[in-house]
């Protein structure tokens, strides 16, 4: 099975490069969602997550508050380390587990899906990188008209992350994301041909 780490920034249109890639066959394992898995009501990771950020964290039904969570982890590297160090374990575990029931499964090709591929050391479970990336410009443009940030919450979140410069550092491709929907199908889709059907063929070498 060829394994495809897909990362890239907030805004960067990463999602959508998943989707085109789950398009042409391949199984998308999303981090993100591994990782509100993680931390379900009850579980070893909720209880580390609340105790070390408070009660007052949790919403009614005993679930996370993720946005109250984001607002802080974004505005203080130091409590980012410290929520990384509760999920990264305990997310890398599962993310594992995926990648394995999807070779069970007989899945030629798996995408991990995940915005801190690289900050996480999870670079070591894929077989390439491939990067998304957008500039700042389209970027707050996104983050505005889709999640409806503010300008001082998209500069917290951005700042939060590691610099595209220091991704390429780390990445076998890299795609540019300024254009339109159909341009950016077309550059994964021809990727897709050039970079992955051969390795499919040998059996996962290049």
């Amino acid at each position: 099975m060829v394994i495809i780490g897909l990362t890239g920034g907030i805004g960067t249109g990463k999602s959508t490069v998943s989707r085109v890639l789950a398009g042409a066959g391949a199984a998308i394992i999303d981090a993100a969602l591994v990782g509100h898995e993680v931390y379900k009501p009850g579980t070893p990771t909720w209880t580390a997550v609340s105790q070390t950020f408070g009660p007052d964290l949790l919403l009614p039904d005993n679930q996370i508050n993720r946005k109250k969570l984001g607002d802080i982890v974004f505005n203080d590297p130091e409590a980012m380390a410290q929520l990384n160090a509760i999920m990264r374990p305990a997310m890398k575990t599962v993310l594992i587990e995926r990648l394995k029931d999807a070779s069970d499964r007989g899945d030629q090709v798996a995408v991990l899906d995940s915005a801190t591929l690289i900050e996480a050391g999870w670079t070591s479970l894929v077989d390439e990188v491939w990067l998304v990336t957008a500039t700042r410009e389209t970027v707050t443009q996104r983050l505005r008209e889709r999640n409806g940030l503010s300008d001082e919450a998209i500069d917290a979140r951005v700042a939060s992350q590691l610099t595209d410069e220091e991704r390429m550092e780390h990445a076998d491709q890299v795609i540019q994301n300024n254009g339109s929907l159909d341009e950016l199908t077309a550059t994964v889709e021809a990727l897709w041909a050039q970079r992955i059907e051969a390795k499919v063929r040998n059996n996962g070498a290049a």
